[in-house]
């Protein structure tokens, strides 16, 4: 197993542990997910991962028997995304740092997830607005991580780490982090099971 992929189980298992968080709250039941009509459960999905077959996999699924298997769906749809689909996703994902605008839900989500970084003193911030320029450059993507639950040095650490991993190691830590941040969201959507 390369240490990407025992990264990446380690993660997903630290996903789990995460237990409770504000964005788990429910906005709606199982019923309701199941039952929305196509192009409002699409722009629903879409908050939660913007990758249009992300999108398709999950809304083609319903009707779920719970919201764990929603939850589990989004994961494993997202970890077989392509690299294409990787990056329509994180079009939509701002910045780490960046004062997010906007009433969209993903305007929302992101300045929930973000929120630790009200907190970040102005030493990190500068960090992070250099280590974002230098990931960049490097990657050529937004650095993508699961900002719920961490805190702004964390994410400044993990963004200095991975700025060692080669172009294919990152890829599977940026998939990784984004089914981490669908799973958030969608169980915000559907219920925390």
């Amino acid at each position: 197993m390369s240490a990407a992929t025992t990264r990446h189980l380690s993660l997903e298992s630290h996903a789990h542990s995460l237990g409770w968080h504000p964005l788990t709250v429910a906005e709606h039941s199982l019923d309701w997910f199941n039952g929305l009509p196509a192009d409002d459960l699409r722009e629903r999905l879409r908050a939660c991962n913007a990758a249009d077959r992300f999108v398709d996999e999950v809304a083609a699924r319903r009707p779920y028997a719970s919201a764990s298997e929603v939850a589990d769906t989004a994961v494993a749809v997202t970890l077989g995304l392509d690299w294409s689909a990787v990056s329509q996703a994180l079009a939509a994902h701002p910045r780490i740092g960046d004062r997010v605008g906007g009433n969209s839900a993903e305007a929302r989500s992101s300045r929930a997830e973000q929120a630790s970084m009200g907190t970040a003193d102005d030493v990190v911030r500068a960090a992070l607005v250099e280590g974002n320029q230098e990931y960049e450059a490097r990657f050529d993507h937004v650095y993508l991580i699961r900002a719920a639950g961490r805190s702004p040095a964390e994410m400044l650490a993990e963004l200095h780490r991975r700025l060692g991993n080669d172009g294919a190691t990152e890829r599977v830590e940026v998939t990784g982090q984004l089914s981490e941040i669908t799973r958030l969201r969608v169980e915000g959507l559907v219920g925390h099971p």
